[in-house]
């Protein structure tokens, strides 16, 4: 099957950057529409499941093909590559500079995708092996990843019922979020080659707008008390259930459009301008602890400057550090090889 590109991937990473960013201030300061502004930690999730989606996505690609599936050295190797240089220097910064470092969210940022990468050549195997790729072995990989993003809130449940809450921090809790982008890419695939048929599911991706309309509504659903506390106040394991399940559903209606993009969602979400921020949205999640740390302010003006902060530290860190250690030229809208090759820099 003939690789094509997803440029609206781009868009959906910088706005998941910047939400990130948005929620993070919004836990250190006195913000307006709390519950909103708190909620916006969903960009965690869009992350996952973009994760979920590019790096699993060549696992299917080589099944259904009948070739070999991504090596797994040269893909954990490429893997640490993108993530660890950035969250070094973040660290040491945060070490030297932040009186109190947020070494938490920073190990959080490493520690719960690397875990997800370390276990997805063996996942992508368990789950494209032993058969062929037939509409009956693709629904049931279907129901088996559907299944896995009810395991998150259930986990998040548990771990609150048990008094555990430090766990919520581990991969169970999120995995269900890489499940959905996961089951997308099965999907897109298998579509795309006829595994699977026409269905409604072709319908929903020709209206973007409802559905990213849907999880508007569902943020605006867990912004309320039903999703729990607006800080690290412990939830109740209602509360927990509630906010992982409504996150989950939220970031499947944000990223399905993009799998087959209209020509208005393409110029919004994949231009060049998008491309570039792009390739910060990884530094700007990791710098932003950094910035946060040597600011006190209102939130309105802590928002901006943390932005202004984190998007200079991420530029001189990907001129200087990061592309160089990856071998990457400037980006362009070549090939869908640069989007969901397992060495990409697409995913988190």
């Amino acid at each position: 099957m003939k690789d094509t590109r997803f440029p609206a991937v781009d868009g959906l990473r910088v706005i998941a950057a910047v939400a990130v960013v948005v929620s993070q201030v919004g836990l250190q300061t006195h913000a307006p529409f709390a519950g909103v502004v708190s909620r916006l930690d969903v960009g965690w999730t869009i992350f996952c499941a973009l994760s979920g989606f590019l790096l699993y996505r060549p696992h299917v690609l080589a099944w259904f093909s009948g070739t070999l599936p991504p090596l797994t050295l040269p893909y954990l190797r490429s893997r640490a590559l993108r993530i660890l240089p950035a969250l070094l220097v973040a660290v040491l910064l945060s070490i030297v500079f932040v009186p109190h470092p947020a070494t938490t969210y920073l190990r959080w940022a490493a520690f719960t995708p690397f875990l997800f990468y370390l276990l997805l050549p063996g996942l992508g195997r368990l789950l494209t092996g032993y058969e062929r790729p037939t509409r009956r072995s693709v629904r049931w990989r279907l129901l088996v990843l559907l299944a896995l993003t009810v395991l998150g809130p259930v986990w998040m449940a548990a771990v609150t019922a048990t008094d555990h809450p430090d766990a919520g921090l581990w991969l169970p809790g999120y995995l269900g979020w890489y499940a959905v982008g996961m089951g997308m890419a099965l999907w897109q695939v298998a579509r795309a080659t006829g595994r699977l048929g026409p269905s409604t599911l072709d319908t929903l991706t020709r209206v973007p707008g409802t559905l990213w309309g849907i999880a508007a509504a569902l943020l605006l659903i867990a912004a309320t008390p039903i999703a729990g506390p607006y800080d690290h106040s412990t939830p109740t394991p209602a509360q927990a259930l509630v906010k992982s399940l409504l996150y989950t559903l939220a970031v499947a209606c944000v990223l399905f459009p993009v799998l087959t993009p209209s020509a208005r969602t393409v110029r919004v979400l994949g231009g060049r301008r998008a491309q570039i921020a792009a390739q910060l949205s990884y530094g700007v999640v990791v710098y932003q602890f950094v910035v946060l740390g040597l600011l006190h302010g209102p939130f309105a003006i802590q928002v901006p400057v943390t932005l202004l902060g984190a998007v200079a530290l991420a530029a001189v860190s990907y001129r200087l550090l990061e592309r160089p250690v990856l071998g990457k030229k400037t980006p362009t809208a070549k090939t869908e090889s640069s989007a969901t090759s397992p060495s990409s820099s697409a995913a988190l």
